[in-house]
């Protein structure tokens, strides 16, 4: 048996204020003349945290539009236009939520690979390590912090540049920067850490390294969402750790049926993952009755509104669509079903499920 031998995070540093210790953290890994770019999500320009970030030199900050998700256009167009400005750069620094991180680290990985970041979504198909890229989550729940995928949505499919060479080298944990989240936008991120943690404890690819961080990482989630009614400091410290320890716990095992089922909303009507994973999740009793029980309890106690009727409206051609997408998240099914999941998971019982939604 093979065993998979993963890419961790090469630096980590957690605590209130530890932004204040980035520009002492990038100076070693400032290459002459070439600038360090800060990709900022663009909800923070003209805010103190735009303010507080170490620009020196030819620096370069570029407020990132992550209204949507990172399109692999985008990608490519931030990528072509550092090449053509600076030809190289010493780091990519990603500021923001889980879009604003996965585009830091596909265009880190653009910088050092040819052609289209299209060309690289799937599994292990990046040949040449990003140049140097730091990650720093303003929301905590993704996990983006953590992974070794991007979430992009490309010309056909929307799947992430899977590879050893996507993970951060280093990330900067710093809890106060998720303090003025707005409350809806901070349950969605958080709920797809609870989600991913669902999904990976009930997932066929589970095993103990997989176990222990998805445990601690849903135990802090329901410390969060479930025991408590109000927001405070201490919330956004166990929610940022929730978030890396579900991000880990997947690295080694999968998500499943709500990230599969969701990715097809995201390529087809640009709903954004967070609220995606929740429309789908709110219907999968079939699949995960005691979590979806648990999640409903939740929404209730935070006063959330899960979006309905997205899928009232839509074509044949378009249930297809999404319904291809969906299917094409191959390792996701075999995690949730087992390796005979085609058997379980056809486009009839798929298009059932969509139309829930």
């Amino acid at each position: 048996m093979n065993f998979r031998n993963f890419k961790m995070i090469g630096y980590v540093v957690y605590g209130r204020g530890a932004f204040n210790q980035l520009d002492e953290i990038l100076q070693p890994h400032r290459k002459g003349t070439s600038p360090m770019v800060f990709l900022v999500d663009h909800f923070f320009e003209g805010k103190e945290l735009a303010k507080r970030v170490p620009a020196r030199g030819r620096d370069h900050i570029i407020f990132v539009d992550v209204t949507h998700e990172p399109k692999t256009s985008y990608v490519d167009s931030i990528a072509k236009q550092l090449k053509d400005q600076f030809g190289t750069v010493s780091g990519i620094v990603g500021i923001g939520g889980g879009s604003a991180l996965d585009l830091a680290k596909a265009v880190s990985l653009m910088m050092n690979n040819p052609g289209s970041s299209a060309d690289y979504q799937g599994w292990d198909l990046v040949k040449n390590p990003g140049v140097y890229k730091v990650g720093i989550p303003t929301l905590s729940g993704t996990g983006a912090e953590v992974s070794r995928t991007t979430v992009l949505t490309g010309p056909t499919k929307k799947l992430g540049m899977n590879s050893d060479f996507t993970p951060f080298d280093q990330i900067v944990l710093d809890p106060q920067l998720t303090s003025n989240a707005p409350a809806n936008q901070r349950f969605y991120t958080g709920m797809d850490c609870y989600i991913h943690c669902i999904e990976s404890l009930a997932g066929t690819y589970l095993n103990e390294f997989s176990k222990s961080y998805g445990e601690k990482a849903l135990e802090l989630c329901r410390e969060v969402y479930v025991n408590k009614n109000s927001w405070d400091d201490e919330s956004d410290d166990k929610l940022m750790m929730a978030s890396y320890a579900g991000g880990m716990s997947i690295a080694y095992s999968q998500v499943g049926v709500a990230h599969a089922v969701s990715y097809g909303l995201s390529y087809l009507l640009g709903i954004k993952h967070g609220i995606g994973n929740c429309i789908v999740f709110d219907h999968l009793e079939e699949f995960y009755p005691e979590g979806v029980k648990e999640f409903k309890k939740m929404v209730d106690i935070h006063q959330i509104d899960i979006p309905k009727n997205i899928c009232a409206n839509l074509t044949e051609d378009q249930f297809d669509k999404m319904i291809d997408v969906s299917l094409g998240m191959k390792p996701l099914w075999e995690n949730a079903l087992g390796k005979d999941w085609e058997k379980q998971m056809n486009r009839a019982r798929l298009r059932k499920l969509y139309q829930r939604f």
